[in-house]
This record gives C-alpha cells, sequence and structure tokens, in this order.
C-alpha cells in the first residue's frame, strides 16, 4: 500500500505529544502526602512512565495508520522507549529512564560510527526521504549527528547525576527537543549546498 503524507502540524503533534504528556504527567501525578522529596520524584517519574509509554506506542500506531509507514528512527526510539521504561516501572528504579536518552544518543552515534567504518551512510538510509541530498552531504552530516549526540549523551547523564529529578524532566521535556530542532536548523545551508539532482533542479525551476 502506497504511503500518504499528513499535515505537518499533526506530525509535529504525534512527535512532540507524547514528551508533553511525560512532562505533564510528572506534574500532576497523585503522590502520597507526607513522602520525602526522593521518594516523591520517585513517584512522579513511575507515574508519568506509566502514561508516557502507551502515548508514545499510539503515537506511533496513529502514525502508521494515517501515512501506512513508520519512521526508522521512531521505531527505534519506541523500541528503547519501551525496554527501559519497563525497567523503571517493574524495578522501581529510576536509573532506567533517566539513562534512556544517553542509551539512544549514544546507540545512535555508535551505529553511525560503526556504519562510516565501514564506508555506509546509514543515516542517509534513516532519512534519505526526508532531506535528499548526495553521498558528501551525508558524510558531513553523519560526522556532525555523531559529534551532536555523543554531546548529548554526556549532558543528559551531567544533569540527571548532578541535579536531580525534577531539574532532569525540565532538561528533557525543553531543553533536548530544542537543541535537536536548533542542530537539524543549523545544518540547513549543509542541505542546500549537498542537495540532489532532482532536487537542485526544482530549486533552480522556482
Amino acid at each position: 500500500m502506497a504511503s500518504r503524507s499528513i499535515h505537518p502540524l499533526l506530525k509535529l503533534v504525534l512527535e512532540v505529544g507524547p514528551i508533553a504528556v511525560f512532562f505533564l504527567a510528572y506534574r500532576m501525578a497523585p503522590v502520597p502526602e507526607g513522602l520525602g522529596t526522593a521518594e516523591r520524584q520517585l513517584e512522579q517519574i513511575l507515574f508519568a512512565t506509566a502514561v508516557f509509554l502507551p502515548t508514545i506506542l499510539g503515537s506511533l500506531a496513529v502514525s502508521y495508520a494515517l501515512t501506512r509507514k513508520l519512521p526508522r528512527m521512531a521505531v527505534i526510539t519506541a523500541v528503547v522507549v519501551t525496554i527501559f521504561g519497563g525497567l523503571t516501572l517493574v524495578l522501581r528504579d529510576d536509573t532506567f529512564v533517566k539513562m534512556k536518552p544517553t542509551i539512544l544518543y549514544a546507540l545512535f552515534a555508535g551505529i553511525l560510527g560503526f556504519g562510516l567504518l565501514r564506508g555506509q551512510l546509514y543515516l542517509k538510509y534513516l532519512m534519505d526521504e526526508l532531506i535528499p541530498m548526495r553521498d558528501e552531504g551525508w558524510l558531513t552530516f553523519t560526522r556532525r549527528f555523531i559529534a551532536f549526540y555523543v554531546l548529548l549523551a554526556v549532558l543528559n547523564e551531567v544533569v540527571w547525576r548532578g541535579w536531580g529529578t525534577d531539574v532532569w524532566v525540565n532538561f528533557r521535556t525543553f531543553v533536548l527537543p530544542l537543541a535537536n530542532f536548533s542542530f537539524v536548523m543549523a545544518q540547513v545551508p549543509l542541505f542546500t549546498r549537498y542537495a540532489a539532482p532532482a532536487e537542485a533542479a526544482e530549486r533552480a525551476d522556482s
């Protein structure tokens, strides 16, 4: 069955919505009175994670129902979220959900770095349908992507280990998405410079 496109605003809601739900669930979690700070934060994280898991899987299901395809990176992210979110709930240990961004960013960086060692551009395989570029552009973008994701992995570890759960939730909800968006926007000159021939011709005709 042929894939279909969806409105960019709806696509944004499907991508960012689960993160917003996680934040709201954390802030509005029903917590028993009289708990200390650590116990209160743990209960909030457990509640937010329990809400977040079905939300992100539901978002993926809606995306597939509307487009008849699933973004590869979104699928990988959902798998990692499910594993580490499940461990958080089963073991009642928020270390797993806090380390999830670290593992995810390190995983992507490691996979892309392994691809470069093999002379392959895995990022092109993941995102070529969104960003048509020549291989020279994908090579530069991949190198930048690896460095950026290693930086985010380190930052996530510093924040959750050094500033506690409340600060980490804000960092996870606002800083990480904004950092990813800013990074992609900063690459627009690269995308334009190495646009695939068909894309370049379209720009010249317009």
